[in-house]
């Protein structure tokens, strides 16, 4: 998005960086993700949508053939290269892949290390470095697709994700869980449709009180839903050492909420689990909390 931003190709290196450090790659199965077809991704989308963020990354190119910049700006804090529109349809991709893995019994469950994020990407809106929703896509494609008749969404990006909000509110076969910092971006109101649990919560939380309100709030509603596939949004940016944010959360604060979600998994889901990058920018962090994550879903 350019220099200096802080949704860098930096990260995914700090993830990668991270698994050989730890030893963990060793554990874990590498995929590469294919591109996520147009027909898909309107399960969560507009045509329209989706036909402007395409026609901007064609106009871009004829622009800097005529000796213009080289990135088109689609709100203040999200821009578009060249090379974006190819990583938006493999990022959605990833996600798509590994449900269609996760539900054929070859993958226990899968971490999508994409970029960009999405869950701020509205049905008819990109904002907040997102374009595309990946997680709100995978989810309508396992109930499309797969027939799965109730799933649920976990997010735990410090930022309230509102554009998975967008999509799902209101569709009693998601239950979308979610805690954030409040008030912060994207400064919007949440919904009160009855499949949203939302926790809004002040800067400097720290991760106990946060693990109160998942147990008081979220496992009650994930029990009762029975999800048959459960979607992470996985954000990383409340860890205490992320300055894009003020809350108080470190690696075992992730570690735990995964172990819940992986329960509820276990009990209704088969164990089924697609979680999909988010935020996360302070890369030291961002590493240590996606191995704390990913060693709790790998089981190691």
């Amino acid at each position: 998005m350019g220099a200096g931003h802080p949704e860098c190709p930096e990260r995914l290196d700090a993830i990668e960086d991270r698994l050989l450090i730890s030893g963990l790659d060793v554990a874990l199965e590498r995929r590469e993700a294919t591109q996520a077809s147009i027909a898909d991704l309107e399960l969560a989308h507009g045509r329209m949508h989706l036909a402007a963020l395409r026609g901007l990354s064609d106009q871009l190119r004829d622009d800097i053939a005529a000796g213009g910049p080289s990135y088109a700006q689609v709100d203040p804090d999200t821009a578009m290269n060249t090379h974006s529109w190819d990583a938006i349809l493999m990022a959605a991709g990833a996600a798509i892949d590994a449900t269609d893995a996760v539900m054929a019994g070859e993958l226990a469950n899968a971490f999508c290390a994409v970029r960009p994020p999405g869950h701020h990407a509205t049905r008819n809106q990109a904002m907040g470095f997102c374009f595309v929703n990946n997680v709100a896509v995978a989810a309508k494609y396992a109930l499309e697709r797969h027939g799965l008749q109730r799933v649920a969404i976990v997010d735990f990006d410090v930022h309230h994700g509102n554009g998975t909000e967008d999509i799902v509110a209101g569709d009693e076969r998601v239950l979308m869980c979610s805690f954030y910092q409040h008030p912060f971006y994207p400064h919007c109101e949440h919904s009160t449709a009855s499949n949203l649990v939302n926790l809004p919560v002040p800067a400097y939380t720290k991760g106990m009180d946060i693990r109160e309100l998942v147990d008081m709030m979220w496992l009650p509603r994930l029990e009762a839903h029975k999800p048959q596939m459960i979607f992470v949004s996985a954000g990383f940016d409340a860890h205490r050492e992320d300055d894009m944010a003020q809350m108080g959360l470190v690696e075992q604060d992730y570690a735990w909420m995964t172990e819940r979600i992986k329960e509820v998994a276990q009990r209704h889901a088969k164990g089924r689990i697609v979680s999909c990058l988010e935020g996360g920018y302070a890369l030291s962090a961002l590493g240590r909390s996606v191995e704390a994550h990913l060693r709790v879903l790998a089981g190691v």
